[in-house]
């Protein structure tokens, strides 16, 4: 897709135009094949009040639930039933975490950026995970060109000023982790980012070789819509974050500084 016009935009305009654009081919996965086995840790540490109760028990039975878990149940139920339009209680359940813009050059073009919605930042500068939000997930859209063109953005960031600062020679490849929450459901990236790929992005041009990104769903087992707010559901999607931690700890660590 050589002939194809690139401009300059920022992360939140970018569409398959784009991946068609810089050769960017991206490739849903299994979980057992995504993460190397199928995710099925036992969550012993966290609450298993979060793990498998819902609200419905708590005023059904005055279950004894502590704040903390009450609140977050609370969070998730507001959150998967947010109207179109509507900012979603998940920025509740990420309050705290920095939402950050990071500054993307494209097309010759440094005037742009790549909007996260949380971004967990090293104490080095180095962006370590990228995770964007779907404030409306009852309306159907592509959300992989806005996960890869913030994956770009932060592998740019982490060798021209993280890296940079301190004197570190620029790395060829990173894989950066990211996270998409469609509502309370999370899509999970592998985003490998080459230095051919980005220069592909800041020149405007064609890269020769293919980027090929692989992608995680957590999918309901009913209902498109349902999410963590659902405790069957919720049990399998944290134990996919619980193996999702492992994997991006594993990529991170070989560009940390």
């Amino acid at each position: 897709m050589a002939d194809i016009i690139r401009s300059a935009k920022s992360g939140s305009a970018w569409t398959s135009i784009e991946l068609l654009a810089y050769n960017i081919i991206v490739h849903p996965q299994p979980s057992a094949v995504f993460f190397g086995r199928e995710p099925n840790a036992p969550l012993d540490n966290l609450d298993q009040h979060f793990v498998s109760d819902s609200l419905d028990h708590y005023y059904q039975d005055q279950a004894d639930i502590s704040d903390n878990t009450f609140r977050l149940l609370r969070y998730l139920r507001l959150a998967t039933r947010a109207n179109a339009g509507q900012e979603s209680a998940i920025d509740d359940l990420a309050k705290g975490a920095p939402a950050y813009a990071i500054p993307l050059t494209i097309c010759g073009d440094s005037e742009h950026c790549a909007q996260t919605d949380v971004c967990l930042i090293h104490d080095s500068g180095t962006i370590l995970l990228v995770v964007q939000e779907d404030k409306d997930p009852f309306t159907p859209k592509d959300h992989d060109p806005r996960v890869i063109a913030a994956a770009i953005a932060a592998f740019q960031y982490n060798n021209w000023c993280a890296r940079a600062a301190i004197g570190e020679p620029p790395l060829d490849a990173m894989i950066i982790p990211c996270i998409m929450m469609v509502g309370t459901r999370p899509v999970f990236y592998q985003v490998p980012v080459t230095t051919a790929l980005s220069s592909a992005v800041i020149g405007g041009q064609y890269p020769k070789e293919a980027t090929h990104v692989t992608t995680c769903v957590v999918s309901p087992s009913q209902c498109f819509y349902e999410g963590m707010e659902v405790p069957s559901y919720r049990k399998i999607a944290l134990q996919h974050l619980a193996a999702f931690k492992v994997l991006a700890k594993l990529w991170w660590q070989k560009f940390l500084v």
